[in-house]
């Protein structure tokens, strides 16, 4: 499904200490993956779904 996916690093990603999200946009799918394990688990939400997430980070959802 991201064999050919161009994967962009997040600019609030960690440079220093190595924590970095990736993101990748396909025509049906965005994937989201840890930079350190590019061949790890990728995390898969559709159109509206990622538009869900985002929605929540920036209401403070996710925040602890």
């Amino acid at each position: 499904m991201f064999d050919n996916a161009v994967w962009v690093k997040s600019s609030r990603s960690d440079s220093q200490g190595g924590q970095c999200v990736e993101v990748a946009v396909t025509p049906t799918t965005i994937g989201v993956r840890d930079s350190k394990n590019p061949d790890g688990m990728v995390l898969v939400f559709t159109a509206d779904g990622w538009a869900a997430f985002l929605s929540g980070v920036k209401a403070g959802q996710f925040d602890h």
